[in-house]
């Protein structure tokens, strides 16, 4: 499931890409827009600045803007940096132990599948999709 944490990082991507112009764009401006309490997205904001997703500057006409443009970001960069790993079962996870059952396991080709069908669907969506 992805939390509100992901989903309004994804509304504060595509809030910079419309409103920016090059610029930097006021975290209230954008919390103001979104109707998103402008503390909570402190919180997602720094996440996606250490995840070099967005850049900031502070003081007077500071804020926030998209690094790159629009068109490449994927939808996962953005979901992978806010909610972390989106792996469906543990044993998939990226530094999970070696499960005792995968070479027997009868449902981990199923979720092996299921795992690459999210990661494909949200690879396959650029923020210029959402716009």
């Amino acid at each position: 499931m992805i939390s509100t944490r992901g989903r309004y990082a994804l509304r504060v991507m595509t809030d910079l890409a419309k409103n920016s112009d090059g610029g930097y764009v006021p975290l209230k401006d954008v919390a103001a827009r979104q109707g998103i309490s402008k503390k909570y997205l402190e919180i997602i904001v720094r996440d996606m600045v250490s995840g070099d997703l967005v850049e900031a500057a502070s003081g007077r006409g500071g804020g926030y803007r998209l690094r790159k443009s629009p068109e490449e970001y994927t939808v996962w960069e953005i979901l992978r940096i806010t909610e972390g790993p989106m792996d469906t079962v543990a044993c998939l996870a990226e530094n999970a132990e070696q499960c005792p059952m995968k070479d027997t396991c009868p449902t981990l080709p199923m979720w092996a599948e299921y795992d690459s069908m999210i990661k494909n669907f949200f690879m396959s969506k650029k923020l210029t999709d959402l716009l």
